[in-house]
């Protein structure tokens, strides 16, 4: 029998996509009123005293050791030592909403949720997971992708991963993409990940491909397929050429469809360039899904952050919502755009100009990485002759695939490390 809480929830969700979708653990998890709820009603109520929460508190503030504060005496004991609450700060989501609008116009006028802060991206794909997946469902993602979405799938949930082979003439293989889709809505429900810019490849559609893409999920959910479709939006903004689509997908899918649940997965660990803070946001869009519903949503999310890692840190939600009001936040990331643009192009310059029967580099326009396809050459050989004989760190993601970070190459390295890529190749492949 379910818990009450979790029936009230799956009572406000009935008859929306996302109740067609849940798991059986995402039907199951609801947010309780044990602790964390009833803080947060003495935090608004209680004025005489407040003994719910296991913090030191002196004098109503926050106890914090001097050697601690020290290192950043800019923020208030509060904004550093004290608990977050479970979906995050509320400034931060709220402001983060607001950025959402801004950085994709598409969204005006429609009505999305407020995003849950989560600890870094891959907590927010892997509580998407725990919602939506069993183990006889699958999770359809292009193939070559990240390594996480597997270990996620596969190992964590014992789920289905599917992928369609993602490029085809030099772009986006569509055709592909369209019949694994297909494929996926003979069981009733399709389920896919998409990741731009796209990791590793460093791809990103174009305004063709984009329409493309909605066109063809579209397609599907008008003929009553239940979709989920998740935005990794973890490199957004990365984009290096003009006819890159410049909005998130999830931009258009967020009210295109009442039988399409879309998913933003975003945060400023990419975005904003502060990789280690792990902090990372999920914002549900649904055609149709009223506040309530979303309310709904969200409070299954934090039964689940709940149940895991009980909140998100707070020092990094406290400097990012300060970092988010300083005027000069836009030009300084403009700067440090500057500077992996500047990075792209140079090896774009270097790859367009070099063919090679060892290597052939896939498709990259935007983000942080770039990969190659080995022909003849096994990557994990290639990685392992690069470093050892050579010095320089690589990722082999599989067999034939090798990925190379320019995000993290100075401009004067850059014509070395490509140069060597392709001579290990040559040599491992016998061929020049």
């Amino acid at each position: 029998m379910l818990n009450p809480l979790a029936q009230e929830l799956n009572d406000t969700l009935h008859g929306t996509v996302a109740a067609e979708l849940f798991s059986d653990l995402g039907k199951r998890i609801f947010f309780p009123k044990g602790i964390i709820a009833q803080s947060g009603e003495a935090k608004q109520l209680g004025k005489t005293a407040n003994g719910t929460i296991g913090m030191t508190v002196i004098n109503g503030t926050p106890a914090i050791l001097p050697c601690v504060h020290k290192s950043a005496p800019d923020l208030a004991n509060s904004e550093l030592v004290a608990y977050a609450p479970t979906a995050g700060n509320p400034q931060l989501r709220a402001l983060w909403k607001e950025k959402l609008f801004l950085k994709n116009p598409s969204l005006k006028g429609k009505n999305i949720s407020l995003p849950v802060i989560v600890p870094g991206l891959t907590a927010g794909i892997s509580t998407l997971a725990d919602l939506f997946l069993n183990e006889d469902a699958a999770l359809l993602a292009g193939d070559p992708s990240w390594d996480n979405y597997s270990l996620i799938v596969e190992t964590r949930r014992n789920a289905q991963f599917h992928q369609f082979p993602m490029f085809a003439d030099g772009g986006f293989n569509l055709a592909a993409f369209e019949k694994a889709v297909a494929e996926e809505a003979k069981t009733g429900a399709v389920r896919v990940l998409l990741n731009f810019p796209q990791n590793p490849s460093g791809y990103s559609p174009t305004k063709k491909e984009a329409a493309a893409i909605l066109s063809i999920l579209k397609a599907q959910a008008e003929q009553g397929v239940k979709l989920l479709v998740c935005c990794d939006d973890a490199y957004f903004g990365l984009n290096y050429e003009d006819d890159i689509y410049p909005q998130s997908l999830f931009a258009e899918l967020a009210d295109m469809h009442e039988n399409i649940l879309a998913v933003k997965i975003d945060g400023p660990t990419k975005e904003d360039f502060v990789w280690g803070f792990r902090c990372g946001f999920l914002t549900f869009g649904c055609k149709g899904m009223t506040d309530a519903q979303y309310d709904a949503l969200v409070k299954k999310l934090m039964g689940l952050i709940r149940s895991s890692v009980s909140c998100s840190s707070t020092p990094q939600q406290s400097i990012l919502l300060r970092a988010f009001q300083d005027p000069a936040l836009e030009s300084e990331k403009a700067q440090m755009r500057e500077v992996l643009e500047r990075r792209y192009r140079i090896v774009r310059a270097f790859v367009d100009s070099h063919t090679s029967a060892a290597l052939e580099a896939m498709p990259f326009n935007s983000g942080y990485f770039m990969s190659f396809k080995t022909k003849g050459v096994n990557a994990e050989e290639l990685r392992k002759k690069l470093l050892n004989e050579k010095g320089i760190g690589t990722i082999a993601i599989d067999a034939q695939t090798l990925r190379v970070a320019f995000s993290s190459l100075d401009e004067d390295k850059i014509e070395l490390v490509y140069s060597t890529v392709y001579a290990c190749a040559e040599e491992l492949a016998g061929v020049r």
